[in-house]
Order: structure tokens, then sequence, then C-alpha cells
């Protein structure tokens, strides 16, 4: 679990991609993505990190990063988010459109 203060060392100073999921306990759509997320995390590992901020428990990150709506998802790459998608979505549209980030960076 991420917290206001190992959010720099776990999301900004990491190598890799890193898709933050803010979430809380009393979100139902939360706890719907959250065993997506596991797999993705595991199906990915080496190239993707997932990490978890819980917004009630952490609410300086979630301030920090203008968190309006659970679940959000946030993608950054060197430190900074490249994509941000609000609400659960099917595994598949989500490797997508995580897949999509990774090809614009490619061509840049």
């Amino acid at each position: 679990m991420t917290t206001d203060a190992t959010f720099a060392a776990d999301v900004l100073e990491h190598d890799e991609l890193v898709l933050v999921d803010f979430w809380a306990e009393w979100c139902p759509p939360c706890r719907m993505i959250d065993p997506v997320l596991k797999e993705i995390a595991r199906e990915r590992a080496g190239s993707l990190t997932v990490r978890k901020v819980n917004t009630d428990e952490n609410p300086e990150t979630a301030r920090t990063y203008q968190i309006m709506s659970l679940p959000t998802l946030m993608l950054f790459r060197d430190g900074e988010p490249v994509a941000s998608y609000v609400g659960a979505r099917p595994k598949a549209r989500l490797l997508a459109d995580i897949d999509t980030v990774l090809e614009s960076a490619a061509i840049r």
C-alpha cells in the first residue's frame, strides 16, 4: 500500500510505468476493479507496477492529484502523470488504454 509518506519513492522515483489506483474501502467499484488490477500486476510484472492509495487514509496525495471520483487510475511515467481513467473498467479495455499510452511514448 502506498501512502502520502511513501508516494514519492513508490511512484514518482520509480523506474518503470506505474499505475496508481486511488480507492477507498466504502467504494463498490473500487472492490470490483481490485482483482483486475492484481491480474494486470502479475501479467505485466517487469514493465508495469501497480500501486494502491487509499484516499481516506492519504488525503494529501489525493488532493495533490485532484482525485474527485473513485476509483481513479492514474498512469505515471518518469514521475509524471500521463493518463487518468475514472471508474471501474474491464481488464481488456484498461490494458488497451495502457498500451495506447505506451505506443504513443514509443513514437516520440
